[in-house]
């Protein structure tokens, strides 16, 4: 007989929920987090296992690698899918979240999430830290604006090189204003090497990729850009289509549609948040710095003629996830074909 296992999983343990194909509850357990305690339970259970679900977290990948490593049928689902179906229990524990799971792999009531690969995970890695101290070297710099703003010492527009030079210069003489100001300093000159030292990897992780180099061709897309794009997609044949690439990291707008009511909503931001930014800074780089002229450009300014820079930025880059992606399939590159005379005829 075929059996259905749930897993509700937590930093140490996890609870773990066996149902058989009426629904009844064959075994319920609580594990060590670890695949491989939780593949050889399974395995020493001597049960058909159908399916097994997880939800899509912080250590589903580390789960669902080693279970399906193990050859078990593990699937990882989507996690506000599966918050909405569980938010129908009565009270919340992981037990009955467990139990639910495992319900909605009996009824097939789930949407599968695809896991990345261990490549694509490093390159993620590598992104994040980037992404993180460039926002704290941020964070330190308007600290120290503001505390200098304090005493009516305004640092003004200054390049990133000049402004510890700015700030010493503001603060000299003030001991005690220096005693706090200098800690920043030291703080910031190190933030500032060590992103620099992440932003120059990405650059030579890019230029040595092959599909990042073609992806680079496309107007607007630069070593970040290339490379958060093939993190994020990590597989390109997952997409029939190029065109559903966009929904997929949340470009396209919501719809409501209920009786008489019908009406579109703001883009949904669903998915990957650091493909979707990337996304849109290539578009806006394309649309307002980008000179050469090429169809592409064109379609976007006559959409910012019609409906607004806001809604044209947004659509330029799905559209530029929809032809990165193409581009990737057929191992293509960018072309620029069209003469500006040409490109700014209005569409037919």
């Amino acid at each position: 007989m075929k059996h259905f296992v749930g897993l509700d999983i937590s930093v140490k343990t996890t609870s773990l929920c066996i149902v058989d194909l009426e629904g009844h509850i064959v075994q319920e357990r609580k594990l060590a987090t670890d695949p491989d305690v939780i593949s050889a339970h399974l395995v020493a259970t001597g049960l058909h296992i159908e399916r097994i679900g997880l939800e899509a977290g912080a250590m589903s990948q580390y789960l669902y690698s080693g279970l399906a490593k193990a050859d078990l049928p593990v699937v990882c689902v989507e996690t506000r899918h599966m918050k909405k179906v569980l938010s129908a229990q009565l009270n919340k524990t992981d037990r009955h979240d467990a139990r639910g799971i495992a319900q909605m792999m009996r009824v097939g009531l789930y949407r599968p999430v695809h896991v990345k690969s261990a490549g694509s995970q490093r390159l993620r890695t590598v992104l994040v830290a980037r992404q993180l101290l460039r926002a704290k070297l941020l964070d330190v710099d308007n600290e120290l604006r503001g505390l200098l703003r304090n005493f009516g010492l305004v640092v003004g527009k200054v390049t990133a090189r000049e402004f510890e030079s700015r700030v010493r210069e503001l603060a000299d003489g003030d001991v005690a204003l220096m005693a706090v100001i200098e800690p920043l300093l030291v703080v910031r000159r190190v933030l500032g090497e060590q992103f620099s030292a992440l932003d120059d990897m990405v650059v030579r992780i890019a230029r040595r990729d092959e599909v990042c180099r073609r992806l680079m061709t496309v107007p607007g897309v630069g070593p970040l850009v290339s490379l958060t794009f093939r993190a994020g997609v990590d597989v390109p044949a997952r997409f029939a289509r190029s065109r559903t690439v966009g929904a997929h990291f949340g470009m396209t707008p919501r719809k409501h549609q209920s009786g008489e009511t019908d009406r579109m909503g703001r883009i949904s931001k669903w998915g990957d948040a650091l493909v979707r930014t990337a996304l849109f800074e290539a578009a806006q780089v394309l649309l307002t710095r980008v000179k050469r002229w090429c169809r592409l450009k064109a379609w976007a300014m006559q959409v910012a003629r019609r409906r607004g820079h806001k809604k044209a930025i947004v659509a330029l880059a799905r559209r530029l996830g929809a032809l990165m992606h193409r581009i990737w399939v057929d191992g293509s590159e960018f072309r620029w074909d069209v003469p500006r005379s040409t490109a700014e005829a209005p569409a037919s």
